[in-house]
């Protein structure tokens, strides 16, 4: 029955995030009571999405490193730079919405980014050891990445930022992998499936309880909300985009170019919130929140787009044998 209910919120992924931001802000008044559930929800989630990784992912990463490190490149430099660049166009003067943006962007890739690549039959050794190592470095890289884009312009609690992604990210991930480890892979076939439909539920809820923080925003919409929605619109689907033409320039196979789209694409904007909510004001979490909206929207339409590539490309080959 778990699995069943599992199969059901995996279909309604891309409705889940936008449904949770609009209950969040309608139910704000009851819901900001319960944002102190954040942080225990988050790990909880980020323990169940570990129990499929394990200590090989690490092994074939250190043998090919190449694609991991362009990647972690990608992630935490060239699109924090672009969203530093566009911010910067298109509210010059608004350093929370800017610091929002930028942080939507160094956030660690999403490990829901492994789930689309396993249902498009992409490279799923290279999805994990990079959702490992990315997670694993991210008390130390997202701090490092915020004060260089916004450190002089904004007040940030760096050491308390790197215990709470320890928290959040490090020790549920090595918890749930080391379990997987010593249980022969039980963990991830026994436990995982019955864990999943929870963790889900909990990301909607999660994503509620955010989203009850910014629900002023929400509730009094002008056109500087139309446009911040706009703007993380457009960074988001640039991600997905220019992470899709790195790895064709690079000319990988369909499987690494699949992997690649969904793990430059997505992000953990869930943890995203998180950090925002517990160590800046609430008008820096609004771009961040507002990026939920769309991610798996985004990534359900990329996989459209990497559908029909791919199947022009087959025919293209088929008829050049022929």
């Amino acid at each position: 029955m778990l699995q069943q209910i599992n199969r059901i919120l995996e279909r309604m992924m891309p409705f889940i995030t936008p449904t949770s931001v609009v209950l969040g802000v309608l139910f704000s008044s009851i819901l900001q009571d319960y944002t102190f559930l954040v942080p225990w929800l988050f790990a909880f989630m980020t323990f169940e999405g570990s129990l499929s990784m394990n200590f090989r992912a690490i092994k074939g990463a250190v043998l090919h490193p190449l694609p991991v490190i362009i990647l972690l490149l990608f992630l935490h430099i060239v699109m924090p730079f672009w969203a530093w660049s566009v911010g910067h166009i298109v509210f010059s003067d608004d350093i929370f919405t800017i610091t929002g943006l930028i942080l939507g962007m160094v956030i660690p890739t999403a490990i829901t980014s492994f789930i689309w690549t396993a249902m498009k039959q992409g490279n799923t050794a290279l999805s994990l050891a990079l959702i490992l190592i990315d997670s694993l470095l991210s008390p130390f890289i997202v701090p490092l990445s915020l004060s260089n884009f916004v450190g002089k312009n904004i007040e940030m609690d760096i050491s308390s930022m790197i215990s709470g992604l320890f928290f959040m990210i490090v020790l549920p991930s090595i918890f749930g992998m080391v379990l997987n480890q010593m249980t022969n892979g039980k963990m991830s076939t026994v436990w995982k499936p019955r864990l999943a439909p929870i963790s889900k539920l909990f990301l909607g809820l999660v994503v509620m309880l955010n989203s009850s923080e910014v629900a002023p925003y929400f509730k009094n919409i002008d056109l500087k909300l139309i446009i911040i929605i706009c703007t993380a619109f457009f960074i988001a689907m640039s991600s997905y985009f220019f992470a899709y033409l790195i790895s064709r320039l690079l000319k990988y196979d369909h499987e690494t170019i699949t992997a690649f789209t969904f793990l430059g694409g997505m992000r953990n904007i869930s943890a995203g919130a998180v950090i925002a909510l517990s160590y800046f004001p609430s008008a820096v979490v609004l771009p961040v929140v507002v990026g939920m909206l769309f991610q798996q929207i985004l990534a359900s339409l990329y996989a459209t787009f990497l559908d029909k590539v791919f199947s022009h490309h087959h025919r293209k080959v088929k008829s050049v044998q022929v």
